[in-house]
């Protein structure tokens, strides 16, 4: 039997992703269509005899239960919140809940990054776990030199793919081989996890001072994985397939595109189809033009003339007029583009209406293409300078664009009224 559990952190996290996670939890989030979380249960679903998917993070149990009650209806399978009483790092949660993660004896657990896109082998990194009588196995991927530095680096014995040494965001060159947080664990790491959590206790009262961090917080990287390096315990799976974290707003585009080219692979019914001779005298939401691939929610109302992709995705209710141009962009649930109106590399938030003629554009931030293994690089907000950062543009939900207005590499919050056009700001 075996399990999987799936860690979303909470809402102090996910800064660098707002304004779109004011409104929304950020693992759903909806990329390609889905919400983030939901392409990490459906390949955990895929795995057979995998039982039960456990949730793990501090977001209100609320928030999250309607989306479990979807998802437990769409795979048949079990699929549990378990909340943390306050944030307790990539292990704490785990060592905390590790009763309900051991019960009925599973076999060995996945564990995935919530914040992770990838096209997930889970299936193969079982597979690999159980060959080599693992205790952790991680899926990995190589990155820039300079990169590297971002990640968890690890040095790997090509022989016997063991993981000999592992550090968590050095700050000197380690290796290009990071991990890509998704995880196959026996359930004897949480021995190894018992003897970390009686030491920080031990110390928390033999320290007059107290350290003020919560003694159950316990990080995974830095304090299971480091000291598993070298033991004969932890193995590396490098995977070529396309991985990707997301951490910015920016970075959501970036997944669409993968994911988009993904379901064309798996499940091509997903993508919506271009004019046809059958199409052209029919009201059909997808009879308008296709570029490429496009996800595009069977409520949302597009006009026969309008033009949508590549990588674009449309969400529920949403109502695109007559001429509207769409490309590399996520227009999410009940927004309103109308006619003749341009959106390009941005996120049209929930209820948010663009007016005729209208010109919405940001600045893609992709992998540099010349360099091989590059990452998405996730740039401060401001430069040196205090500016902007070119960067896509977000309009927050329920935000009101006028008529005959461009919009530039902006970020509109929510519930805002523009009267102008906007240039590389923040429109508080």
């Amino acid at each position: 039997m075996l399990k999987a559990i799936i860690l979303i952190g909470g809402p102090l996290k996910g800064t660098r992703f707002r304004p779109l996670s004011l409104d929304i939890p950020k693992p759903l989030f909806p990329v390609a269509g889905l919400p983030m979380i939901q392409h990490h249960v459906e390949a955990c679903a895929c795995v057979p005899n995998l039982k039960e998917i456990l949730i793990l993070g501090y977001y209100p149990a609320s928030e999250l239960q309607q989306f479990i009650a979807d998802m437990m209806q769409e795979y048949k399978v079990n699929i549990r919140y378990l909340q943390e009483f306050t944030a307790l790092g990539t292990a704490g949660g785990m060592y905390h809940f590790r009763d309900q993660i051991c019960s009925g004896n599973p076999d060995a657990f996945f564990v995935l990054n919530g914040d992770v896109c990838a096209e997930l082998p889970l299936q193969e990194l079982l597979s690999f776990h159980q060959s080599k009588s693992a205790l952790v196995s991680v899926m990995a991927t190589e990155a820039t030199r300079q990169q590297s530095l971002l990640y968890g680096c690890m040095v790997r014995d090509e022989d016997t793919s063991e993981v000999m040494h592992y550090v968590e965001k050095p700050s000197t060159f380690v290796s290009t081989l990071i991990s890509c947080g998704v995880y196959v664990f026996s359930t004897e790491v949480f021995q190894i996890m018992s003897t970390v959590f009686n030491n920080k206790q031990s110390d928390y009262y033999s320290d007059n001072t107290h350290n003020t961090k919560e003694t159950s917080w316990m990080q995974l990287e830095q304090e299971v994985l480091m000291p598993l390096a070298g033991t004969g315990k932890f193995f590396a799976m490098p995977t070529a397939t396309w991985w990707s974290q997301l951490k910015s707003a920016g970075s959501a585009i970036y997944a669409n595109r993968h994911y988009l080219h993904l379901y064309r692979m798996k499940c091509p019914n997903r993508l919506a189809k271009g004019l046809t001779k059958d199409s052209l005298d029919s009201s059909n939401n997808q009879s308008c033009k296709i570029i490429g691939d496009v996800y595009l929610h069977p409520s949302a109302s597009v006009h026969p003339t309008a033009t949508l992709g590549p990588n674009v995705s449309i969400g529920a209710g949403t109502v695109i007029g007559p001429g509207v141009r769409i490309k590399e962009s996520i227009i999410l649930s009940d927004a309103s583009i109308a006619d003749h109106s341009l959106v390009l590399h941005s996120i049209v938030g929930r209820a948010t209406q663009v007016g005729k003629w209208s010109r919405v554009e940001g600045t893609p931030c992709d992998p540099n293409p010349n360099k091989p293994f590059a990452k998405m690089d996730n740039p401060p907000l401001f430069n040196l300078d205090g500016r902007l950062n070119p960067s896509i543009t977000i309009l927050g939900c329920s935000v009101t664009v006028p008529s005959e207005v461009i919009l530039l590499n902006s970020i509109v919050l929510p519930y805002k009224e523009l009267t102008r056009s906007f240039k590389n700001e923040i429109i508080l």
